[in-house]
């Protein structure tokens, strides 16, 4: 079975969301015939999901507005977490029904990416029953939060290869207490770039799904969406993208 992948390039976070729903809406009318994955890194953002409560916000709008940071409440599965630049971020449009998969089923599948991606840097990383995602020390190092809308799959993962880890003390990731989040560049102190940890991606989505993968330009799919490319803008604080 063959799938589609995009590498997107830093891309705000309005603009993925705007374009992620557009192509649910044409993949669920046969209008987008395959499943798509979409690549990307994204601005400084922090989002709630359905879970999602501003308690776990440890500052304050003040200082997320001199930060140039936004909260957006979405849709997708979990609590609050941040993306930012260094951080891989992968957002398949997937028909569940026609890849055989539960929601659960699927998950696992996207966090055996993230352990396999983790693994080609000698980082050993697990699952913890606490929260989807992988772990590895008791720290996160990689969350997982989706939503479906009539069988279709979107949001995915957030995988940290070197982002700052600073803005992840301003909240409770993923709203735990006391946890602390982690990257692969800190955990096997080696430099590893976001296009080295991009380009072992296809291999193992090749591997995880059972997919042939062939790769399309972002010009092929921003056609589905009124958002311009990688657009870059700053965020006004509590915006709602639901």
């Amino acid at each position: 079975m063959q799938a589609l992948y995009c590498h997107l390039g830093l891309l705000d976070y309005r603009a993925a969301h705007e374009l992620q729903t557009a192509l649910v809406h044409r993949r669920r009318h046969g209008e987008l015939e395959r499943d798509l994955f979409l690549v990307t890194e994204h601005p400084g953002v922090f989002t709630l999901g359905r879970r999602g409560g501003l308690e776990h916000l440890l500052v304050s709008e003040d200082f997320l507005t001199g930060e140039g940071i936004a909260v957006i409440p979405i849709e997708r599965g979990g609590d609050i977490t941040y993306h930012g630049p260094g951080q891989l971020i992968l957002y398949p449009i997937i028909d569940l029904r026609r890849a055989g998969l539960s929601a659960t089923g699927y998950v696992s599948r996207l966090e055996e990416v993230m352990l396999r991606l983790a693994g080609d840097w000698g980082v050993t990383a697990q699952r913890d029953p606490r929260n989807r995602g992988i772990w590895t020390g008791g720290k996160k190092l990689g969350s997982v939060g989706i939503a479906i809308r009539h069988g279709i799959a979107f949001h995915g993962l957030a995988l940290n290869v070197n982002p700052s880890l600073t803005p992840f003390s301003w909240i409770n990731p993923c709203g735990l207490t006391g946890v602390e989040m982690t990257s692969i560049a800190a955990e096997s102190e080696c430099e590893v770039t976001l296009a080295q940890a991009e380009s072992k991606l296809v291999k193992h989505l090749t591997e995880v799904f059972d997919r042939e993968f062939r790769e399309i330009a972002p010009e092929e799919i921003f056609r589905f969406s009124s958002s311009p490319l990688c657009p870059i803008s700053p965020l006004g604080p509590w915006q709602s993208l639901q």
